[in-house]
C-alpha cells in the first residue's frame, strides 16, 4: 500500500482544466434540473406538492448516483467500458423474483405485502446472488483475467436462464396477475415511500463511501493487472471488493425503482468525454452528477411539458441502447 501511495504522489498532476469544467458542467446541470424539478409550478398546496417532489427527487438522486458509480467503477476492474454491473444479471434475477413471487402468492397478496419487507428480500436476494457468485468463481483462484471472463461469463448465461425461467411463469399465470408485473418490469419513480429512500439511502451512502475510498487503487486498477501488482495492490481482493460494492449499489437500487439496464452505460460513457482525467476523483463525481441531472431533467421534461406522454425509463433504455450499439460499432471499426 506504501508502494501505492508513492506511486500517486509521484504522479505528475493533470495540467489540462478539462476534467475541472467537465465536473463543474455536471454539478451545474444536476443542479439546475433539481431545482427545475421541484421549484417549476409549485403554487397551490405546496405543503402537500413539495414534501412530495424531494421525496421522488431524493429516490431518483440515489438511483443516479448509485448505477453511476456502481458502473464506472464496475468498467475500471472488468477494463471494458462497455460492460456494466447489469450484465451480471441482476436485472434478470429482479424480474425472476417478482415472476416467482406472483406466481405463488398472486399479484394481489404480493402487492398487500408491506414495501419495506418487499424491498428488504429483494435487495438481499440480489445481493446473495452476488456474492454466491462472486466466492464460487473468484474465492479461490483471485481475480484474474480468466476468473474476471468467467465470472462475466456465468453473469450471462444466469441472466438468460432467469429470463427463460420468468417467461415460462409467465405464460401460466392469470392474466389479471401478468398486468401487475408489466407494471414491476419497468423502472417506477413515482411510488417511493419515505422509508425505503431512507434505508435505500443508508446502503447507497456506505458503498459510495466505501468505493470513493477506494479511488486510487481504481487509478492504479485500470492501469492493469500486471501494472497494479507490480505496484503494490493486492489486486484480487480490490476486485472482489468493488464487484461486492458495485453489486450491493445495482441491488438496492433496481429493488427501490425497477431495473435501468442501459443508464449505467449511459451516464458513464458521457463522463468519460465530459471529464477527459484518469483520476477516479474526477470521474466518479462527474458520472453521479451526470445521472442525477439526466434523472431529474428527464423527468422534469416528461411530467411539467410533455404531460406523461411516456415513461422516463422507456427513455432512458432507447437512448442508452443505442449508446450500446455505438460503442460496439466503434470497437468493431477499430
Amino acid at each position: 500500500m506504501s508502494r501505492l501511495r508513492a506511486h500517486a504522489a509521484a504522479r505528475p498532476p493533470v495540467r489540462s482544466r478539462a476534467h475541472v469544467r467537465g465536473l463543474a458542467l455536471a454539478a451545474g446541470a444536476a443542479a439546475v434540473s433539481a431545482a427545475l424539478f421541484i421549484g417549476w409550478d409549485l403554487t397551490g398546496a405546496v405543503e402537500y406538492i413539495l414534501p412530495r417532489r424531494l421525496l421522488k427527487a431524493a429516490a431518483m438522486a440515489l438511483v443516479g448516483v448509485a448505477v453511476a458509480v456502481a458502473t464506472v467503477a464496475f468498467q475500471t476492474v472488468t477494463a471494458n467500458r462497455i460492460l456494466t454491473p447489469s450484465i451480471m444479471g441482476l436485472d434478470a434475477l429482479y424480474l425472476l423474483v417478482q415472476t416467482s413471487l406472483v406466481f405463488l402468492l398472486g399479484g394481489f397478496e404480493w402487492l398487500t405485502v408491506p414495501e419495506t419487507w418487499r424491498f428488504a428480500a429483494e435487495a438481499a436476494v440480489m445481493a446473495a446472488f452476488s456474492l454466491l457468485l462472486f466466492r464460487a468463481l473468484l474465492g479461490r483462484g483471485g481475480a484474474s483475467a480468466g476468473a474476471l471472463h468467467a465470472v462475466l461469463l456465468a453473469g450471462i448465461v444466469c441472466g438468460a436462464l432467469f429470463r427463460g425461467v420468468s417467461g415460462l411463469m409467465q405464460r401460466l399465470i392469470d392474466p389479471n396477475d401478468y398486468l401487475i408485473l408489466q407494471d414491476l418490469f419497468f423502472a417506477s419513480f413515482n411510488q417511493v415511500s419515505q422509508e425505503l429512500v431512507g434505508a435505500a439511502a443508508v446502503v447507497v451512502a456506505v458503498a459510495v463511501a466505501f468505493l470513493w475510498r477506494m479511488r486510487r487503487v481504481l487509478d492504479v486498477a485500470a492501469l492493469g493487472r500486471e501494472t497494479a501488482v507490480g505496484l503494490g495492490v493486492d489486486h484480487g481482493r480490490a476486485v472482489t471488493r468493488v464487484l461486492l460494492a458495485a453489486s450491493a449499489l445495482v441491488a438496492v437500487s433496481t429493488a427501490l425503482v425497477g431495473p435501468v439496464t442501459f443508464f449505467g452505460l449511459l451516464v458513464a460513457s458521457l463522463a468519460y468525454q465530459l471529464c477527459p482525467s484518469p483520476r477516479h476523483a474526477w470521474i466518479l463525481p462527474t458520472a453521479a452528477c451526470l445521472a442525477v441531472a439526466v434523472l431529474l431533467g428527464g423527468q422534469f421534461v416528461l411530467e411539467r411539458l410533455l404531460g406523461f406522454q411516456t415513461v422516463l425509463a422507456v427513455v432512458i433504455e432507447f437512448a442508452g441502447g443505442l449508446v450500446f450499439l455505438a460503442l460496439l460499432l466503434k470497437g468493431a471499426l477499430k
